[in-house]
């Protein structure tokens, strides 16, 4: 039992567990918009031994040393590790505190939005077939970047409709290796693979230049991790040739990373993992499900 927990920002919880909150804690304090800074979250703290956020603030190590009485940190969103949390979790286990996040959760809606989205670019639905021609997912040579959760997923879902799958990791799976995937180099999967998928944790980038330049022309480029997995500036270049372009972008494209501006013959989706069943429908922005198709033509 708490004294007094506090959501610093919408965390978007249905009523129903809402209202639960009130059963773990003398008193809840829920507050509707985003802090602008350090300084406004720790006044939202104040003397609160619980705290619940989002993924939009951080808590840093100089918010929890200014905020004594936190005993309790839950984070409404993913939580992978450490490095990608936007928690300073490593601080609050040297000094008691707990955190908690969501880990494999919407996984299914990923891959649905991935396999829609193929379907859709290779048939021409809602726009012209992929390389002017009605094609199937089977023999697609399709490459995984990151083959956690979601990733294998992916594989898996591919797999089931005929594509050939190969897959960069920081090691060789021995599951995926019954399954007749192929563990390639990095450099090597981005040159060989019609379509890349990106299933890597927030914060992570592997993409830069020379990645680019081996990816070429003429790929299909997925996201589904929480934040872009590749430099701005490569990326950007990357889409800059004179071809047909086919590209998805959220509602509400990450900070800093134009999707615009684009052209090489390529399909570019960036997704956010879907957040979780408790999050009102009305609230899913900036999930597979809220993204606008574009196609771009430049001669």
């Amino acid at each position: 039992m708490f004294s007094k927990i506090v959501a610093i920002e919408p965390v978007s919880l249905i009523p129903s567990a809402e209202e639960a909150l009130h059963t773990f804690a003398n008193e809840v304090v829920m507050y509707p918009d985003i802090p602008a800074d350090d300084e406004e979250i720790v006044r939202r703290i104040g003397d609160a031994d619980a705290v619940l956020l989002s993924y939009t603030s951080s808590i840093r190590r100089e918010v929890m040393e200014r905020c004594p009485n936190i005993k309790y940190i839950g984070m409404c969103c993913s939580l992978y590790s450490p490095e990608s949390a936007n928690v300073d979790i490593i601080y609050a286990n040297e000094h008691g505190i707990k955190v908690t996040g969501i880990r494999d959760y919407g996984d299914e809606g990923v891959v649905e939005y991935v396999i829609s989205e193929l379907v859709r670019c290779f048939h021409g639905f809602g726009q012209p077939a992929w390389e002017g021609e009605v094609r199937e997912i089977t023999g697609l040579k399709a490459g995984i970047i990151g083959l956690g959760k979601s990733g294998g997923m992916i594989a898996d879902a591919l797999r089931f409709f005929g594509a050939e799958i190969s897959y960069f990791a920081r090691s060789e799976k021995e599951w995926a290796r019954e399954k007749g995937y192929r563990f390639l180099p990095l450099d090597q999967l981005l040159e060989q693979s019609e379509a890349v998928f990106c299933c890597l944790n927030k914060n992570t980038v592997l993409l830069h230049e020379a990645e680019f330049r081996k990816l070429g022309d003429k790929k299909i480029l997925f996201n589904t991790g929480l934040s872009p997995a590749w430099d701005e500036e490569p990326f950007v270049k990357w889409l800059s040739g004179n071809k047909p372009l086919f590209f998805a972008i959220p509602s509400a494209p990450w900070a800093g990373c134009s999707p615009f501006g684009a052209s090489a013959c390529t399909m570019r989706t960036g997704l956010d993992r879907p957040h979780p069943p408790s999050v009102r429908p009305s609230e899913r922005k900036g999930t597979g499900q809220s993204f606008r198709i574009q196609r771009v033509k430049r001669y």
